[in-house]
This record gives structure tokens, sequence and C-alpha cells, in this order.
């Protein structure tokens, strides 16, 4: 039996059990997901002055919300931050708040079910226990990195303290989520349940009286060593990744967490404002602003198609080619059934096998729920699935004649209400739908290699496309956890369109004598996540001709090299050689030669001053010539495309952004 007592709290509730044992469940007003406002953490404090006048046996803290635990701080009100001062105000109060939490002297306990991010997981941190629940939903995460800034309420402290400061610092410097099992595995947890026995599980371990859980020896030795030499050793061990991937002066809040936490124990707090770690300096970085930005784009992406109920349970996919053969497996990861034709039996199994090694990652090895998935994915080399099919996506060769020939029969064979989709990268919608005795029908659903990776995918519109289909494909790509971008039907749509003279370029540049990794070590340094040669590769070099206008830009021929190489098969990572040479599917750079009896690499050259800006220069006149001509709606739209779908520096804001605010 419980009661629960009376507060003038809007967003907390408190409940008490005659064992002792209180409640006390978080459910954020007018919200569908609990973040820390300013309101919800003074609040937070109220609660704890009500519970040291009255403290219970134990207290447990929830969320009383389906959608999650706690989803972080409210990155709204931190976007509203107009000055360092204010920015030290929030951390002070975080950090203050989650101390006097994990002084209290009853046990705490976190029982987590659904989100736990940031903020949510530094509270959870200052429990003494921690029960997570085993459901798909479940994810655990400090991403704060990932907004440009540091987990600034005790997680720098905490974290590294519960599970070793090597799992920490990866956790932390990737801002990549761990589940309820691997929380459990690392030690961030006391235990994982399944959500029927949760609640009891919580009220045992809570009124336990066990001691808080300590590292194993082998851990425990670590840390006792960490107050030494080997703390700098790893914190120079973490530096040096982070280096290896991005450079302080574009991200300097993964090399802020490693600072913080060797030099000042993880207090933001403590680090002097002159010092490049500060919370001065990482609040006041056009990274943290410009990232933020991108978090907002984000979410601007992921409200497309929330007015659209349409529920795809199968998808027929033609083409079984690297394209449409991943296309059908991530369908079949979110549940649906897929059917994949192509001229034969043979032709599919190579995507059969490609999907069943992206299940075995997803799933972590759990055979079950790959044998389940891989169930959902069928080879229909007659195509007899179109009848069924609530969505078909054709994702054929690039032939317009071929694409017609094939739309004209799926339209005869389709339920009338089917959504008929082209994944076509470069041909109009327009050309396509002369054939369809209902033109309206087609709409475009283009995604980007690697399907699995690449969040991005563009819904393409064409002149005839009707409302109601351009809806529910939008809806569809929610459906299978895609970020869609409506774009109007236009050469390359807006990501291609941009890419290609990018590609050119960097090819350009390559054809007068510049080394391939020269260009592509520039690029890296402005902030892509790819050098431009090295994604030419990537895509295929036939492809990259294929494209033909799109890279080749009006009346420019495609480069001479470029077309050498395709004459002589060698089409990049798919054929082990383009410009770069391949092995083991990474490109090798700077091939090492023969000197005095040793193999060297040779010393990179330098990079010429103005490289970088020369080769980007093209991609931001296209991106700005998209949003004049109406391919996407705005400048913030092209920004959010070039960005998910293209990779360009997130760290700049976008390329529209960059133009508007670049000196």
């Amino acid at each position: 039996m419980s009661t629960n007592m009376q507060h003038d709290w809007k967003h907390w509730r408190l409940r008490r059990e005659e064992s002792g044992l209180a409640w006390l469940d978080l459910d954020k007003a007018d919200a569908s997901a609990n973040v820390l406002s300013s309101e919800v953490m003074s609040e937070f404090a109220s609660v704890l002055d009500a519970l040291d006048a009255a403290p219970p046996k134990a207290l447990v803290i929830a969320s009383a919300k389906p959608a999650g635990f706690i989803a972080g701080a409210d990155i709204e009100e931190f976007s509203r931050l107009d000055s360092v001062l204010a920015a030290r105000r929030l951390v002070e109060r975080g950090w203050l708040l989650f101390n006097r939490l994990a002084a209290v002297g009853y046990p705490t306990l976190a029982l987590i079910r659904g989100h736990c991010m940031g903020g949510g997981l530094e509270l959870a941190l200052a429990c003494r226990y921690r029960i997570v629940v085993d459901d798909p939903g479940t994810k655990l995460a400090l991403p704060e990195v990932m907004l440009g800034i540091v987990p600034g309420w005790g997680g720098m402290l905490r974290l590294p303290d519960r599970i070793g400061p090597a799992a920490a610092l990866d956790m932390m410097l990737t801002g990549k989520a761990v589940d309820a099992k691997k929380a459990k595995r690392l030690g961030i947890a006391d235990d994982c349940v399944p959500p029927r026995v949760m609640e009891s599980a919580a009220r045992i371990m809570a009124l336990s009286g066990a001691p808080a859980r300590k590292l194993p020896l082998k851990e425990r030795a670590l840390r006792w060593a960490m107050n030494g030499p080997a703390r700098a050793k790893v914190a120079d061990k973490a530096r040096a990744q982070a280096a290896s991937k991005v450079s302080r002066e574009n991200y300097p809040a993964p090399f802020a967490i490693i600072d913080i936490w060797e030099r000042y124990r993880g207090n933001a707090l403590d680090v002097p404002a002159q010092d490049p770690s500060s919370l001065d300096t990482i609040f006041t970085s056009p990274t943290a602003r410009n990232l933020v930005r991108v978090f907002f784009l984000q979410e601007r992406l992921k409200a497309f198609g929330k007015d659209s109920d349409f529920a795809p349970r199968h998808v027929h996919v033609v083409g079984a080619g690297v394209m449409g053969g991943d296309i059908a497996a991530v369908c079949a990861l979110r549940g649906m059934t897929v059917t994949l034709q192509d001229q034969s039996v043979e032709r599919i199994a190579p995507a059969i096998a490609r999907a069943a090694k992206l299940f075995e990652r997803r799933h972590k090895g759990d055979q079950k729920q790959v044998r389940f998935t891989l169930d959902r994915l069928i080879p229909d080399p007659r195509g007899t699935g179109v009848a069924r099919a609530d969505v078909i996506i054709e994702a054929i060769f690039e032939n317009l004649d071929a694409k017609r020939s094939l739309f004209a029969d799926l339209e005869a064979r389709a339920k009338p209400d089917a959504v008929l989709a082209t994944n076509t990268s470069s041909l109009r919608l327009e050309d396509i739908a002369t054939v369809l005795k209902d033109p309206a029908r087609l709409v475009g659903i283009h995604f980007f290699n690697p399907v699995p990776m690449l969040p991005l995918v563009e819904v393409v519109q064409g002149e005839t496309t009707d409302a109601e289909v351009l809806r529910r494909a939008t809806g569809f790509v929610r459906r299978i956890d895609k970020l869609p971008l409506p774009v109007k039907s236009a050469p390359g749509f807006l990501v291609n369109a941009v890419l290609g003279p990018y590609m050119l370029e960097a090819l350009r540049c390559v054809e007068e004598g510049v080394a391939p990794e020269t260009v592509d070590a520039a690029l890296l340094a402005f902030g892509m996540p790819m050098g431009p040669v090295e994604l030419v590769d990537t895509v295929g070099l036939d492809i990259a001709v294929a494209a033909g206008k799109a890279l080749a830009g009006e009346g420019a021929e495609p480069p001479r090299r470029l077309m050498k190489l395709v004459g002589e098969g060698k089409l990049g990572r798919k054929s082990g050689e383009g410009y770069y040479r391949w092995e083991d599917g990474k490109a090798i750079k700077g091939e090492a030669q023969q000197k005095g009896g040793k193999r060297r690499k040779p010393a990179p050259e330098p990079i010429p001053y103005g490289l970088a800006g020369r080769v980007i220069a093209p991609l931001l006149d296209a991106t700005q010539r998209c949003v004049a001509q109406g391919v996407v709606a705005d400048a913030d739209l092209a920004d959010a495309g070039v960005i998910f779908g293209a990779g360009f520096a997130p760290h700049t804001g976008g390329p529209m952004h960059y133009v508007a605010n670049r000196s």
C-alpha cells in the first residue's frame, strides 16, 4: 500500500509505502518526454527538502512517462543562454544538486526504463543503486559532446569512478548509447531485469541495505593507479584517439572532457576561465552554438511525417543490388515483411547474405532475433509480393526506359493505395511517370549508400505527385527511423546536386598534380568525415561517370584520369583500386616506398593554402542554387540535408549557415 503525498509540485509525484520506501516519479507537465528544465530542477531541490524533513527508509526515482526515464537537460533552455555567467550557473545548479542527492543518508535507486541521457544519467549516477529494464528502448548515454559541450553535472566524475576511465571516456567522447544488457555488463547498472518484475526488483534492492557496488579488484587497483602517472597515460591515449578523428580547433569538447577528468576530477567549475577547457571557452565556441543548431535541424527533420498514420506492413523492393538489398534489409529490421525481387534467386542471394551480417551486428549475436528478422526478408524473383505490398520501391539501374517499363507493370499489379516509389538519384520523376495511368502515384524515396548507416532519405515530389502520396511516403521514412527531407524533382535533387561539383573540383585538383592524399587531408582538416577523392572511390568511379551531368557540370568534361581508371576497370573500393588501392575495405594512402632496404611511407605533402576553400566553393554555390530554385523549402532544410546526407562538417552549422557567418 502506498500513499500519495500532497505537495505543490508540478512535475514530481512523491508516494510512500508503509514499508518506509518512497517512490519519486518524474512526469514533466505538458511534455511527451522528461527533461531537466530549470523548473524541474528547482522542484527537485524542494523534493529533497521534503525528504530531509521526513527521511524515507529508501527512495526509488522513476519516470511516470512511457517515453523513457529522462532525456537530459532542456536543450531549448540551453540554446537561450545569453552569457557565460548564465552557463556557469546552469552547470553549478546541476553539480550541487546531484552532489546533494549523492550525499543523502538514505539509500537511493534509479529505476531506468527507456532513454536515460545526459543529465538523466548523471542523476542516476548520483544514486546508490541503478536498475535498468531489459527493454529495446532502454539506452544510456552521456551525449553532451555531440552538442559541443561537456557533462557538467557529475558525469565526468562518477562514470569513470563507476566503470573505470577507459570505458567511461569512450562513452563520453563518442556520445554513444549502451543498451540495458551492456549497462549491466559495464557496471553502470547493478541489475538488468524484465519489465514485469522491475518494481519488485527496485523495491528489494532499495531496501536491501547493501553497500554500493564496488569495482572488481583489478579495476579498483587501476583506479588507485589513476591517482599517479597512469592517469596521464590514459588521458594521453584518449587525446591521441580523439585527435585521429577531429581537431581541437573544430571540436574542443572531447579534449575538454579529457582535460577536466585528468586535471580537475571531473569538476568543470574548477577549471580557470583562461584554460582552453574551461566552461567559458566551451560555451562561447561557435562549435557549441552550431552543434545545438544541428540538433534542432535534426528535430525538424524528425517532425516530417508525424502527421501521417500510414503504417506499412509489407514492403516490396525491386532490385537486389547493394542499394536495393540494403533498403530491404533496413525495412526488415524495422519489423516489416519485405519481398525482394530480382531476375533470379542467384542475384538475390548476395543481398540476403549481406543482410544476415547486418542483422547479426544489430541484434548483437542474438540468433533468435536474427532468424526472425531474416524470416521477414523473402526472396521473390517472380515479384508476387507486388500485389500485397503497401510500399513498392524501385531500385534498379539508372535507365529511363527500364524504369518506365517496370513501373507500367508495377502499377497494373499493385494495390490501388500502394505507394509507388523510385530510388532514382538522377532521373526526373516526371519523365518516369509518363507511362503511368495515374502519374500522381509516383514519389521519389531516395536513399544514400550505405543505407544502414546514413540517416537521410530525400522524399521527392514530382510535378504531379499527389499530396497524400507524399505524406504517406514521408510517414514510411519515419517508420524505418530515417530522417525525411522533402525535395522537389530536379537533377540530383539536393544532396547529389551539391556533391557532384564538390567531387569534380577535388578530381580537378588531382588532375593538376595535387596528390589525392593531400586533397583529402585538406577536407578532413576542414571537418568533413571523409575526403572527396576517397568518397569518389567509395561511391564507385563508374557511378561517378554515370552521374555525368551532376559530376561534370554544364559543358564540362569528366577528368581524364577518371575516365582512364574506369577504362582500365579500376572502379574504386569495389574493384580494389581506383584513385587509391584498397585492402579489407580501407584506402591505402601514402604507399610505402623501398628506400635503403626498408619500406617507408613518404612524409605527407604540406596542404596548399586555400585548397579546402577551393574544393568546398562549388558545393556552397550549388547549395545556394538549390535553395534559390526551390529544390528545398529554405536554407535551414538545405543545411540539414547536406549535413545528414553528405556529411558536411557539422561544426559549421551547415553550408548556408557557414556562408552567412564566415568573415
